[in-house]
């Protein structure tokens, strides 16, 4: 039995719980929460040892692997901890707020040869693994262009935000949300050379940004642009989409279903033929031992599982890959802030009005 600790009992780390226990391989020896309200009651009607430090819960309980599910900021201190000891690490995305913390935690654990994952869930749904395989094969021939998007109703009012909206807790919608998507162009593509454009817009939000836009840049002319707003009521939940464009066709996909066109130039591919394909999630996800929210929450614990009993580093979302992302949400971070490269000198500006606070006004009754 692999021996867990969880810690962080907000929604993730409540799901996470809910998931692990009922893993066949799994004990839940620990759990660590800085509210002690939660931890009575876990203790009371769960009997896990509940803890309000994950350093008292590793002196006290002998343990194989942590599961981090707090606000970004206490990543990198925990996982760093964890790592020293010798634990494999699962923490949810992003690793952490600093490409370079994220870099040095993925060299540690390197040096330590332990198991490390991040929670990018997106690359155990079905349809976008479908779109891995499909460009590793080589389906849409030289891919030219790529288009990622996120919509979703998680900021709709000034007041009331949580700790994901604090930019120093947990990033703003760049990288709590935006997370998702630019990690599945880091699986798809790569790390861009460079990005442009970038646009880290208020909807209702005072201290960070509820929009993200911009352009990636990479090798052989190849672009990616980038649209996630979180603050868009008109999706009733989180919607991630990937559109990606080669000489030989194109590929769309989402959570339900991924769609292929190929020209007839593309290389001959079992269960595919020219023009429209359609695969859908069902066909292309695999069953579960427990379901929560998603197969893909379960299959990311137990693709993170197995990989501990095996002692196998290399793995999908191992702690290099989760840097990657990190480092070009922190480009985008650094390419917004520097404003436009490539200023009109010859439009006469008159003197700016006051801009209005957008998503403020009110809705009639």
């Amino acid at each position: 039995m692999i021996r867990v600790a969880v810690v962080g009992l907000g929604k993730m780390g409540m799901s996470h719980l809910s998931m692990i226990r009922a893993h066949p391989m799994v004990s839940v020896e620990a759990v660590v929460d800085s509210t002690t309200y939660i931890l009575d009651v876990l203790s009371k009607y769960t009997g896990v040892r509940t803890f309000g430090s994950l350093d008292d819960a590793m002196d006290a309980v002998e343990l194989d692997a942590v599961i981090i599910a707090t606000p970004t900021r206490f990543h990198a201190s925990m996982v760093r901890s964890a790592i020293e000891r010798g634990l494999a690490v699962f923490c949810e995305k992003p690793l952490s707020l600093s490409s370079n913390d994220s870099r040095e935690l993925g060299d540690l654990a390197e040096a330590k040869g332990v198991v490390t994952q991040v929670g990018y869930h997106n690359r155990f749904v079905g349809a976008f693994r479908e779109v891995k395989s499909l460009l590793d094969a080589g389906a849409i021939g030289r891919v030219t262009h790529a288009l990622v998007e996120a919509y979703g109703p998680v900021v709709l009012r000034p007041k009331g935000s949580t700790w994901r909206s604090q930019k120093s807790e947990g990033g703003g919608c760049l990288y709590d949300y935006a997370a998702h998507p630019l990690d599945l162009l880091t699986w798809y593509l790569g790390g861009p050379q460079g990005v442009g454009g970038t646009v880290l817009g208020s909807v209702f939000s005072e201290n960070t940004d509820d929009e993200v836009f911009s352009t990636l840049y990479y090798e052989d002319g190849l672009s990616a642009q980038v649209s996630v707003n979180w603050s868009d009521e008109s999706y009733r939940k989180m919607t991630t989409q990937v559109t990606l464009t080669g000489t030989a066709g194109k590929i769309k996909a989402d959570r339900q279903e991924c769609q292929v066109y190929l020209r007839d130039t593309a290389p001959p591919l079992e269960g595919y033929r020219p023009g429209w394909n359609v695969k859908y999630t069902t066909e292309l996800t695999d069953s579960q031992w427990f379901y929560l929210r998603g197969e893909e929450y379960s299959a990311q614990l137990d693709h993170f599982v197995k990989r501990v009993e095996s002692g196998a580093t290399a793995g999908e979302n191992q702690f290099s890959s989760a840097a990657v992302t990190d480092r070009v949400l922190e480009l985008m971070t650094i390419d917004a802030a520097a404003g436009p490269a490539t200023l009109d000198e010859t439009a006469v500006r008159a003197e700016p009005a006051a801009p209005a606070k957008r998503g403020l006004l009110r809705r009639r009754a």
